[in-house]
């Protein structure tokens, strides 16, 4: 998907990389409504869903939607999620998150999405991010309607 942002940029997106609990899900449920965006998505990105599962459940929550669900553990999710989008080349991917482990990745990555649910954010994701949004529905319509992103984002 090619966005061009008049006085910003022009991006190149790929890869759509959203961190699990607190941005697509909660309490390892995906959040309604979240399934058909994704589903929609898929035609024009590879989704990516970085977690550390702490439910037990982002596999089977996904198992319906095309995407690639990463176990990140180890202690680092951080680093390991920042890793993960510079290995996916990180001019060409968009990234949802919330949590102070998903601040690297937010920042690395062509264009970083926060946002602020249930949950609460991190203000080191807030504060790294491109745009800051209060749902994971709004965040993913962006994308689905690039109008919005451009008029958020254009000079």
């Amino acid at each position: 998907m090619n966005i061009e942002i008049p006085g910003y940029k022009t991006l190149y997106l790929v890869h759509l990389v959203l961190d699990y609990n607190g941005t697509i899900a909660c309490d390892g449920k995906l959040i309604e409504g979240v399934k058909e965006r994704l589903l929609s998505l898929a035609r024009n990105f590879h989704i990516h869903v970085l977690t550390a599962d702490s439910f037990g459940t982002a596999g089977q929550e996904l198992r319906s939607v095309p995407c690639t669900v990463s176990i990140i553990s180890g202690g680092n999710e951080e680093l390991g999620k920042h890793e993960y989008v510079i290995q996916l080349g990180s001019e060409h991917v968009v990234c949802i998150g919330s949590g102070r482990n998903d601040r690297l990745m937010l920042e690395k990555a062509a264009l970083g999405i926060a946002v602020i649910q249930a949950e609460g954010a991190a203000t080191e994701a807030v504060r790294t991010a491109d745009v800051v949004m209060t749902n994971i529905l709004d965040a993913l319509d962006l994308l689905i309607m690039p109008l919005r992103l451009i008029a958020t984002l254009r000079s």
